[in-house]
């Protein structure tokens, strides 16, 4: 199967049009679900592959994530966004085929990375590889619920709300979840002097 090829969405998508192309898919729409795909599995995929570590198992993950969403559509009724309830059926999906695998949990260094610097020169692309080797392994390092919590919050730009959703805890304990991730992961970069002059 060829790569998916990802739309790229604001960050204020339009959440109604959302919950309408998902009203379709229960309805047996294809081509809804073909453009949930398209808006959301390029984030989707990042949270899977920071569960999973491997992008084979993380692919084969998102493509079972998205036959629960064609299935369990009917099922939604509006209480989350779109994007947190299916990010929340892919780390079910996840958690289920670990457990019967019994992988180890690694974070995948490039999940994270957002997006380069148009056309950067060759010493910026060097420092860029070097910073971002430093933060991936510090983000691997970071414990499974911290890289889950940074994960959701900065890597699928959910809100504290969507991650509570997602995570099934209320959204106190995602802000002192995310206080004590951002502060491991501080640690753990301890005096690499990544982003600093």
């Amino acid at each position: 199967m060829p790569a998916p090829q990802y739309a790229q969405m604001s960050p204020r998508r339009d959440e109604a049009d959302d919950a309408a192309l998902l009203q379709r898919v229960a309805g047996g729409d294809r081509d809804a679900l073909g453009a949930l795909y398209r808006r959301h599995a390029h984030v989707v995929l990042a949270q899977i592959r920071l569960a999973v570590g491997e992008p084979g198992l993380s692919e084969e993950i998102l493509q079972d994530t998205m036959l629960a969403v064609w299935q369990g559509a009917g099922s939604f009724r509006g209480g989350s966004q779109v994007r947190s309830w299916i990010i929340a059926i892919a780390l079910r999906q996840a958690r289920d085929r670990l457990r019967r695998r019994r992988l180890a949990v690694v974070a995948d260094e490039h999940a994270l990375s957002g997006q380069a610097a148009a056309d950067p020169g060759p010493e910026a692309q060097v420092l860029e590889r070097a910073e971002l080797a430093v933060v991936g392994e510090a983000i691997r390092s970071l414990s499974p619920g911290h890289r889950e919590v940074l994960g959701l919050v900065f890597g699928a730009d959910l809100t504290l709300a969507g991650a509570a959703e997602v995570l099934g805890v209320p959204v106190g304990t995602v802000k002192s979840r995310l206080a004590a991730a951002r502060a491991a992961l501080a640690r753990a970069m301890g005096g690499k002097g990544v982003g600093r002059s």
